[in-house]
């Protein structure tokens, strides 16, 4: 073959192919409504992160983002259904640490969060506060600890599920506390406030937005938070890292994902519009108000993270030997 034949044939190959990319670019916006999948039930945290969220891209892109609600298992049933759904650009999840890192190690999903779905931009953060109810009678996490110690057994916490955020922080703390405080789950976070409330219950890994009335209240006592630092609105309470625990970090987490067959074009472009909106010092304030942090990152960056957040969890649930049941 001549220099010539290649050149040409190298022409028509990419000739061949940039009209299917050309297609995909002209996909954007959808020319129908998109669909926004939320794995938990209106009114939450993420729920209300994902409409403010949403309401933005809509007016950016001028097409309508629907919020669809699929709750039930965690946000697993969620998952399964933008892992099945259309890969066309339509249909994007609010992915969450649970069903993406953490639901694959303790039970049987029916999707892969590596390969049925893709990544697209991480959401936003924020960290959970241990709380206790007063009869517990500790101030600091020091005094729990040691009340741990001295009564093996004898305190409970509670969480919104079998290998929810909530859970794994409290079974990380557990390990790295060398403490055995025993793990109550519970079907989302209004029952096991309303036990905690109740005395019926030690402890919580609670959403700092949840306690922080009752907080305020005199209701319950925080000790510690499990973010890097110490979130704006609780100022006073410490970290688990700065409390003794050096490294410890367990963050509630949403994610962007896309059903894993969805074109790499498509992908970019929301990708490009979700970082535009969480970016916006409009919706990054009102987010702030909500106790959530943005975290608007390249398709990369989520991919790593999420790779990095497995690993980590899938370890404390090998290593804590955590089921479903």
């Amino acid at each position: 073959m001549t220099k010539f034949d290649l050149l040409r044939a190298t022409a028509l190959t990419l000739a061949g192919l940039l009209p299917g990319v050309a297609s995909h670019a002209q996909d954007f916006p959808p020319k129908k409504p998109v669909t926004l999948v939320v794995g938990f039930a209106a009114g939450g945290a993420a729920d209300a992160a994902a409409r403010l969220i949403a309401r933005k891209l809509g007016d950016n892109i001028g097409q309508t983002v629907v919020i669809d609600n699929r709750a039930g298992a965690g946000g697993n049933i969620a998952h399964q259904q933008v892992a099945n759904g259309p890969a066309d650009g339509t249909v994007l999840l609010f992915g969450s640490i649970g069903p993406l890192t953490i639901a694959p190690h303790v039970m049987k999903v029916g999707y892969d969060p590596f390969k049925d779905l893709a990544p697209v931009s991480g959401g936003v953060n924020f960290p959970n506060v241990l709380v206790v109810h007063k009869g517990v009678g500790v101030k600091t996490l020091a005094e729990l600890v040691a009340l741990a110690r001295k009564k093996p057994g004898a305190l409970d916490y509670a969480s919104t599920g079998a290998g929810s955020a909530s859970h794994l922080a409290g079974e990380l703390f557990n390990q790295r506390a060398g403490i055995e405080m025993i793990h109550v789950p519970y079907k989302g976070g209004a029952p096991a406030l309303q036990d905690l409330l109740g005395e019926r219950i030690a402890a919580y890994f609670s959403a700092p937005p949840t306690a922080l009335p009752h907080v305020e209240a005199g209701k319950l006592v925080p000790l510690a938070t499990t973010g890097p630092t110490r979130p704006a609105y609780m100022p006073q309470v410490p970290t688990v890292a700065e409390s003794g625990y050096a490294g410890f970090e367990a963050l509630n987490w949403y994610a962007f994902v896309a059903p894993g067959k969805t074109p790499a074009p498509l992908l970019d472009r929301w990708n490009l519009e979700i970082v535009k909106v969480l970016n916006d010092p409009g919706v990054r304030d009102a987010l702030n108000k909500h106790g959530l942090s943005p975290q608007p990152t390249t398709r990369a960056e989520l991919a790593a993270f999420m790779k990095k957040e497995d690993a980590k969890w899938s370890a404390v649930v090998r290593e804590r030997r955590i089921t479903s049941e």
